[in-house]
């Protein structure tokens, strides 16, 4: 699954398909603050963060559009990641038979932490996505102890269905319809 736009705007952000070297420190802080990884498996290493942005740029260049940069719409500052792809079917929490639903996750740094921007690229992510896909569930999971992600869930239309353990943890598997996000 990809969206065809390589740019998603909204009134205050851009959600743009690829990272740009200007996005380094950015993209190193958030992977190695520890409140910001505090629900996704723990603060990186320095290295392994600057192994994986370096990844990231080079593979970017030839991606489809499923991951994006979440910047600022003036200055186009690194605020943050947001990804909508199709979950592993392999792996624990799906709602249909065969899995592989869209799935929604997104990550900020945080100095953009309630400043409604979670909420703000997640609605344009969607929005795109209802626009150019056929009506579907779509997921979106979260540890249940981070209360702030599941109120953001609830905020957006998710509807929480089920626990799972999955990374060590409980996770709260949260569904909406992609229709809902239709303009």
């Amino acid at each position: 699954m990809s969206l065809s736009a390589a740019i998603v705007p909204s009134e205050r952000l851009l959600l743009r398909g690829a990272l740009q070297e200007a996005d380094r420190e950015g993209f190193i802080e958030l992977s190695t603050d520890p409140e910001v990884q505090e629900y996704l498996g723990g603060a990186r290493p320095r290295s392994e963060a600057e192994q994986r942005f370096d990844a990231a740029l080079a593979a970017d260049a030839t991606s489809s559009h499923s991951n994006y940069v979440i910047a600022d719409k003036t200055t186009n500052r690194f605020l943050g990641t947001l990804m909508l792809a199709r979950r592993s079917a392999g792996g624990p929490g799906h709602v249909t038979e065969d899995g592989g639903e869209l799935e929604l996750g997104y990550v900020l740094r945080r100095s953009a932490w309630g400043t409604g921007f979670a909420f703000e690229a997640a609605t344009a992510a969607l929005r795109a996505a209802a626009g150019e896909l056929p009506d579907q569930p779509v997921l979106l999971v979260t540890q249940t102890a981070n209360t702030r992600s599941l109120n953001l869930a609830a905020r957006l239309g998710f509807r929480p269905t089920s626990t799972f353990e999955e990374f060590g943890a409980e996770q709260t598997l949260c569904t909406a319809d992609l229709s809902m996000f239709r303009i």
